[in-house]
């Protein structure tokens, strides 16, 4: 199998075997990780409408910034799904956890993790994210730390210390 045929989700599968059906309407996910992984093919795919719509109505819908959302997904590459961890959210139970971190470089070029406990509902027999809290993540420098010493990297030929470093 090609990789360019694997799906984005990580699950190892083709894309038109593991959330293509999910995210285009032609089938359901299983289980609340299934909607988890085809909500992250969702972003990797640049499938707006399938990420709004696979989230519980009302109030949710409305607060969703469709632009911002757009944007993120587009100005991002995506690097990988991880699943840390699921509760329940399985085809029996209603209600399920989903904890992930999602691995993205953004338009300026700084790697970065999403990393979310996700809440989800089963509601009518279908699958829909809920509500997620949104872990803070430490921040991991890729390039060499600046010494007081240094040059200041803005430019202004001062030392690190004496200019951006006060």
């Amino acid at each position: 199998m090609a990789e360019k045929d694997l799906c984005p989700c990580g699950s190892g599968k083709n894309y038109g075997d593991c959330c293509e059906p999910v995210i285009k309407g032609t089938g359901k996910a299983a289980s609340a990780e299934a909607l988890m992984r085809a909500r992250y093919t969702a972003y990797v795919k640049q499938e707006i409408d399938f990420i709004i719509n696979s989230c519980e109505e009302g109030e949710k819908i409305a607060e969703i910034d469709r632009k911002a959302t757009e944007d993120w997904a587009k100005n991002s590459t995506w690097h990988g799904l991880k699943i840390l961890r699921t509760e329940k959210g399985k085809e029996a139970d209603e209600e399920g956890i989903v904890e992930f971190e999602a691995t993205y470089t953004d338009k300026g070029g700084l790697r970065d993790v999403h990393h979310e406990v996700g809440y989800f509902k089963k509601i009518n027999g279908e699958w829909l994210y809920s509500v997620g809290s949104v872990k803070p993540m430490t921040v991991v420098r890729e390039g060499a730390k600046i010494g007081r010493n240094d040059p200041c990297p803005c430019g202004s030929g001062k030392k690190y210390k004496k200019c951006c470093g006060r």
